[in-house]
């Protein structure tokens, strides 16, 4: 909302001007009244006539300047104002009331209208102060878009050459002064009034009224489907499609919002270049004149569609904004470099006033120094003046002194060779002393040398005594243990020859032992074989033998003489388990030996 009071402001700036006939800043109260009431028409905001006579009633207060206009214009008119109103017609409005006092007489390349147009697109690219201006940079911009809508080529240099003669003391033009900049030709040289008036109204259309894109294309009804070319007209968010060009024919609107999309379609029923625009309710099938159209109205479509969905403005408002917040940063920084400067310069000025302060202390110490000098001077010639006198003087002096020398030279010979010899008297005494000094040190050293050996001979003889006391402790000590190891000495030896007395016994026995079980052993094998003989034997008289246990055999099967053989058998039987007790007793002794 407060960009679009800022818009309505410029315009009521230009009717406010236009009826201060005097230049004074003020206007009657009567032609507020008018204006007022005007304005509430067009913007069509309620009228209210009492606050309007009971603000500007007759009193002798005489004419109301612009500061004393803006509270009513601000509390009763602009806040009330909706975006319900024709732009064009309010613009219309304040546009006749300025155009005549303010438009030039001369003759000019466009139309009033076309004068129209470029008033109000001043309002849209003045600057946010008053009085209007537009500064270089928007010329630029305007002098560009209007070159590029006539098809011609920007002539750069020439535009730098107009700005190098622009006037300094101004920072941009008046409305009136870019209606006439525009109106002479100077930047369309080449181009008919039409065309000039046909740039101007592109850019008109372009800045002033949101159109984004125009022309003609084919709709497909969505009644009796068929195909009707229309004039379509794209604004940020709606494109209205018109019988023809001259707008005044409206046929309809296709609002678009962030849901809408664009879809290109393959060609049908005759129909080429065809694209689809989908909306919440409606879907509306296009046929474009060519395939560049085609993708233009495609690209143009969704660029606006993505606007919606961040919420941006359009593209030439944004790119306005993005430049006035350039020109603001550009004239801080402008600003701060000239606020540096400002301080560097007093700076400088302050090292200037320095240096000055220095140079005349310089020169106060020049002279100063001078006068000093010539004092010198003055000074050192009366200097010697007394110098030659006291030199002259000295002079005498000398040969006097020369002659009391010569004098006093002999008394001085005989005083050194007396004070010589009393030097060397000297030497020697201090050579005598020093001797003297040197064997009481000694003296003294060989003292402390005795008292030390004194000393430590005590304690020698003091340790030597207490070792042998202890050497003492240590023999009664050791005779008492010697008899005692003596006398385990002598068990030891008893032992040990007791020992040695078991040790041959215990030989003997084991020599004993070793023959008695080599014989063991050789009747061992004797009865082992005598036992062979007589198994063979007992096999070739009996039939069939089985033993059936350790101490006992059971016969069966006998043939004839049973008894003999049985008693036989038994015999030997007893026999081999003597033999086996024997060895067995016997082995068993040796083993433990």
């Amino acid at each position: 909302m407060g960009g679009l009071k800022d818009e309505l402001l410029k315009a009521i700036w230009h009717a406010f001007t236009a009826l201060d006939l005097d230049h004074s800043g003020k206007v009657s109260k009567s032609q507020l009244k008018v204006l007022s009431h005007n304005l509430c028409t067009v913007l069509k905001v309620p009228h209210d006539p009492v606050a309007l006579e009971e603000h500007f009633r007759d009193d002798d207060e005489g004419p109301v300047s612009n500061q004393g206009y803006m509270p009513y214009l601000n509390k009763f008119i602009l806040e009330k104002v909706q975006d319900n109103f024709d732009k064009i017609e309010f613009n219309r409005m304040c546009w006749t009331l300025c155009v005549k006092k303010n438009l030039t007489k001369s003759p000019l390349l466009i139309t009033e209208e076309d004068a129209f147009k470029v008033w109000v697109i001043f309002n849209f690219l003045s600057e946010d102060k008053y009085p209007l201006i537009i500064v270089p940079e928007e010329i630029e911009y305007l002098l560009k878009k209007l070159t590029e809508a006539m098809g011609g080529g920007w002539q750069q240099e020439q535009f730098e050459h107009y700005k190098i003669n622009f006037d300094d003391s101004k920072d941009g033009l008046s409305v009136w002064e870019l209606i006439e900049l525009i109106g002479n030709g100077q930047f369309s040289k080449g181009m008919d009034q039409q065309t000039v008036s046909m740039a101007i109204n592109e850019v008109f259309n372009e800045l002033i009224l949101d159109v984004l894109k125009q022309g003609y294309m084919m709709k497909k009804g969505h009644r009796r489907k068929n195909w009707t070319e229309r004039w379509f007209v794209l604004k940020p968010s709606i494109i209205s499609y018109y019988v023809s060009e001259d707008l005044k024919d409206k046929k309809g609107d296709i609002l678009l919002d962030e849901n809408c999309c664009v879809e290109s379609l393959p060609d049908k029923d005759g129909k080429k270049c065809l694209f689809l625009i989908k909306c919440f309710d409606k879907t509306f099938e296009i046929s474009a004149s060519d395939k560049k159209k085609k993708q233009e109205w495609i690209q143009a479509i969704q660029s606006t569609i993505h606007l919606l969905k961040l919420g941006s403005p359009p593209p030439h408002k944004e790119a306005r904004q993005r430049r006035k917040e350039l020109r603001k940063k550009l004239l801080a920084e402008q600003e701060e470099l000239e606020r540096q400067m400002k301080e560097l310069q007093a700076a400088n000025e302050n090292k200037q006033q320095e240096l000055e302060t220095v140079r005349k202390k310089l020169e106060e110490a020049a002279s100063r120094a001078a006068e000093e000098e010539k004092k010198r001077l003055q000074t050192q010639v009366e200097l010697q003046a007394r110098f030659s006198t006291e030199l002259e003087r000295e002079k005498l002096i000398r040969q006097q002194m020369e002659e009391q020398v010569a004098q006093k030279s002999s008394e001085l010979e005989q005083y050194l060779q007396r004070v010589r010899e009393l030097e060397d008297m000297y030497l020697k005494l201090q050579e005598a002393l020093e001797d003297e000094r040197q064997a009481r040190q000694d003296e003294e050293t060989v003292r402390k040398l005795q008292a030390r050996l004194l000393e430590e001979e005590s304690s020698k003889r003091a340790e030597l005594e207490k070792w042998h006391l202890e050497q003492q402790q240590a023999i009664q000590t050791t005779e008492a243990e010697k008899q005692e190891l003596e006398n385990q000495r002598v068990l030891k030896e008893r032992a040990l020859q007791e020992a040695m007395e078991q040790l041959q016994q215990l030989e003997l026995e084991r020599k004993q032992a070793l023959e008695q079980y080599e014989g063991v052993k050789k009747k061992l094998e004797m009865a082992t074989s005598k036992t062979k003989s007589w198994k063979d034997k007992v096999a070739q008289h009996e039939g069939l033998i089985r033993l059936i246990e350790p101490a006992g055999l059971i016969f069966m099967d006998v043939p004839q003489r049973r008894n003999e053989v049985e008693k036989l058998l038994f015999c030997l039987w007893k026999m081999i388990m003597l033999i086996e007790e024997y060895t067995t007793s016997h082995v068993g002794c040796v083993f433990i030996s």
